[in-house]
């Protein structure tokens, strides 16, 4: 082992000089470099150096280590493992991926099959956040794609595979959501283009109806036709013929169909959505012939079997050849090696069919949508949690709409971050509009086209802040950054916010109607504003129950708090308006609402008492409203849902409020929590009694 040696400068072991009476030999170099062999120092170093003690120079920092590497971890060092080889040329001539992958036709195709599954777990590794390296392109074959071109099958699932990792990686670039998942799009110098690569789908719909009359002539023979001559079988076993390729056949149609759903969905202006959904049923049939497969596939599978049957990357069971995840992580990775758990192939497969499912939700919107029903409908597709590729098939035109197509935890980041620039931009409307109302004031006409444009800019753009600020409070809880002792001040401020999303939808409501009846609407477009006004009635009515629910909830912490001194923070760390603070602080810089402060909460909940709460019960509020809204959304499967959760939550509530009342919140036994087992952001009370 040799080092470069600065003259002068002093070497440490764990804070100790090293050994001066060890004689250093000089390694013969060049004019300018002087290299001598410190084996014999690191050798010394090693036998006095203890845990946690490294060797440096004086200019060494902390800053620097946090960019340096341990040598032989197997975490940091890429070049210490001895497994594996250290080229593709080397794994090639020790025959990791041959072509043919058998002499034995019937061995060599259950090895393609295995290829071919080992490649859909890698894929959907990949898009589950790992590097496209150390998944996907572990695969020599894809690595060196045109070796197999003497191998039709082979060649043509490899050419498609490459073109669909392409596709992936160009839209999600595109949308930009790869700042989430920074890996996903770094594709290290892999071969992912290659010439020819836009003819995949021919070259592959080519082999695929060569199997499909494969297919055919094994019926025909099976009800003792006469086979065609000119066909020739798949392997040897005519017993197994069938089974083959219906196997093969499934997994090709996937491939097709699922790059088919890519471009569909990259056509401009949402014209090849409809198109792409027929591609998605489609793949989701296939996946089901995929599945069924598997039994076939497992009672005839050659080879080495992996170690655990449940956590095997392919249908079969058998270990794939061809692969070596090792090989891109000496050359590739700009960082240490990440270790890469494969998906099993049963999880891969339940992968795709979310995927599909997310994929076919976003392909069912409706472009004509007005921008309320484009948020509601974002906020629908989120609600499983959608992963990445989904996600950037979603990005739309405004940056709202790109921070509603984000994971959960960016997603409320976002939105707490350009609070204040809605807040900056309603202030801004509101100048423009009394600078507008100030120049005519003398103008003996009704108002001008620019006061009305600035005033309903100016509505809409509240009514934008508010719902904001709702959904920012409201993913909290589904990111469960909350404690109960936070959730009486998180009521409470939901309360406040909700208060004024009710008001500026009411507002803008009222502007609509005024409008209408001064312009003398046509009996076909009073039509549209009743359906429109039904619309607002049960937005409106829907975020009162949500404000009932808020008020009940925050006044039965409070209640609890006072009376019981329940769910008080007790720490020696953060106080209560500190955690106010920082639970609330982007809302509190960006005014929404107005004149919220810690104070106030505490002067609205100091006084709070159960016997108070029961007069004036919210709960009861909320049944009422619920009751009213099920006509309004007869036709909305989700809406009739929510309204049977939030239900739940107001009877469950109501009982344990009337529980409590009875025996007394300041009795000993009583032990309340709080549960969010019927709905996601409105908890139940749950009352036990020791």
């Amino acid at each position: 082992m040799a080092s470069r040696l600065v003259q002068g400068q002093e070497g440490e072991t764990g804070g100790r000089l090293a050994d001066p009476s060890i004689s250093y030999p000089i390694i013969p170099a060049g004019e300018q470099t002087v290299w001598a062999d410190v084996s014999p120092l690191i050798a010394s170093a090693c036998n006095d150096l203890q845990d946690g003690q490294l060797i440096h120079g004086e200019n060494f920092s902390l800053f620097a280590a946090m960019s340096a590497l341990e040598i032989m971890d197997p975490k940091m060092d890429a070049g210490v493992e001895k497994c594996g080889y250290y080229s593709i040329e080397e794994a090639i001539e020790n025959n990791v991926a041959p072509v043919p992958l058998s002499l034995n036709p019937t061995l060599d195709v259950q090895r393609v099959i295995d290829v071919i599954d080992h490649l859909f777990s890698c894929e959907a590794t990949w898009y589950k956040g790992h590097t496209l390296a150390q998944t996907v392109f572990s695969c020599i074959y894809l690595l060196r794609i045109e070796r197999t071109s003497s191998h039709a099958l082979l060649h043509s699932y490899c050419r498609i595979m490459r073109a669909t990792c392409n596709a992936v990686i160009s839209v999600v670039s595109d949308s930009r959501t790869h700042e989430e998942e920074d890996l996903f799009t770094m594709a290290y110098g892999l071969p992912l283009k290659g010439e020819g690569d836009e003819k995949c789908l021919s070259i592959l719909n080519s082999v695929e109806e060569t199997i499909s009359r494969q297919l055919r002539a094994c019926k025909a023979q099976s009800l003792k036709k006469k086979q065609l001559e000119d066909i020739e079988p798949l392997q040897s076993n005519p017993d197994l013929e069938e089974g083959y390729c219906r196997a093969l056949l499934c997994r090709l149609r996937f491939r097709k169909h699922y790059y088919l759903v890519l471009t569909s969905m990259k056509k401009p202006q949402g014209k090849g959505l409809e198109l792409a959904r027929k591609h998605v049923a489609s793949c989701l049939s296939e996946l089901t012939h995929i599945t069924k497969s598997q039994e076939f596939l497992r009672a005839l599978s050659y080879g080495f079997h992996q170690d655990d049957i449940q956590s095997s990357t392919t249908a079969s069971g058998c270990r794939p050849i061809g692969f070596d995840a090792s090989l891109n992580n000496r050359f590739s990775a700009p960082t240490p090696p990440r270790a890469t758990h494969i998906l099993s192939w049963k999880e891969a497969v339940s992968y795709f069919q979310k995927l599909l499912s997310d994929l076919d939700f976003v392909c069912s919107l409706n472009t004509d949508l007005v921008l309320d029903d484009v948020f509601c409908f974002i906020v629908q597709f989120q609600k499983p949690q959608p992963d990445l590729v989904a996600r950037a098939h979603l990005q739309l035109i405004i940056n709202l709409l790109k921070i509603l197509c984000a994971n959960t935890a960016w997603q409320r980041r976002k939105l707490g971050k350009i609070l204040q620039d809605w807040s900056v931009l309603s202030l801004q409307l509101e100048i423009a509009f009394k600078r507008e109302i100030g120049e005519t004031l003398n103008v003996m006409v009704d108002e001008n086209m620019s006061t009305k444009v600035s005033k309903h800019l100016l509505r809409w753009t509240e009514e934008r802040t508010y719902w904001i600020a709702s959904r920012f409070l409201t993913l909290g809880f589904e990111l469960e950054l909350y404690s109960p002792y936070d959730y009486c001040m998180v009521y409470w401020f939901m309360y406040l916010v909700f208060m004024k999303l009710l008001e500026k939808i009411q507002l803008q409501s009222a502007a609509n109607n005024e409008n209408s009846q001064r312009k003398g609407k046509k009996k076909k477009d009073h039509g549209k504003d009743q359906i429109r006004d039904a619309s607002f009635s049960s937005s409106t009515l829907l975020i009162h129950c949500y404000i009932c629910l808020s008020e009940g909830l925050a006044m039965i912490l409070a209640a609890l708090r006072n009376e019981s001194k329940a769910f008080h923070m007790v720490g020696p760390f953060n106080g209560e308006e500190e955690r106010f603070i920082q639970h609330f602080d982007l809302l509190l810089k960006a005014h929404v609402p107005e004149h919220a402060t810690y104070y106030l909460f505490k002067e609205s909940t100091g006084h709070a008492r159960i016997s108070s709460i029961i007069k004036d019960n919210c709960f009861r509020e909320a049944q009422k409203i619920i009751t009213s809204l099920r006509g309004s959304y007869a036709g909305n499967s989700d809406k009739l849902i929510e309204l049977q959760q939030l239900e739940q939550v107001a009877e469950r509530n109501r009982v344990a409020l009337s529980v409590i009342d009875q025996i007394g919140a300041r009795d000993p036994s009583l032990t309340v929590s709080f549960e969010f087992t019927h709905h996601p952001h409105f908890a139940i009370a749950v009352i036990k009694r020791s």
